[in-house]
């Protein structure tokens, strides 16, 4: 999948940070892209998926991205989740599941305390997506 993929390469610019990517996709074209830059940044709230949606809302000058997809190489944590229900983002693919804050299926899905109709699709290009942070955590240890 090729958005996946261009996350995958996104989530490898990450230096001292977790290795995530973020892709947001409009009209079949990439909107945004980012990577985990909490290190980075002193920012607890740089995670990939906050800092794509930050630069897809300067954009299309809106908050609002319900034409918008997004292919993320982690399940997002609980804060990403709620940023992506909130920016109304139709679709989420992403790769790896994180059984320990993944909040769209592995822990909880904050889908359930909202009216959102945003559709998820976990999984994709999941072992590629599981070698970038297996790799990331073997060199930290």
């Amino acid at each position: 999948m090729l958005f996946m993929q261009k996350a995958i390469e996104e989530a490898k610019k990450a230096k001292k940070d977790i290795p995530v990517g973020a892709v947001i996709v409009r009209d079949n074209k990439i909107l945004a892209s980012a990577h985990n830059e909490k290190e980075l940044n002193n920012d607890v709230t740089s995670h990939a998926e906050i800092v794509a949606i930050r630069k897809a809302e300067q954009i299309l000058e809106n908050w609002r991205l319900e034409d918008c997809e997004m292919y993320v190489t982690l399940e997002p944590c609980p804060m990403c989740a709620w940023a992506i229900i909130q920016s109304r983002i139709k679709n989420l693919y992403f790769g790896s599941f994180d059984k320990n804050y993944g909040a769209f299926s592995s822990k909880l899905d904050l889908r359930e305390i909202s009216t959102s109709n945003l559709k998820i699709y976990g999984g994709i290009m999941e072992d590629e997506c599981d070698k970038i942070l297996e790799e990331f955590f073997q060199k930290i240890r």
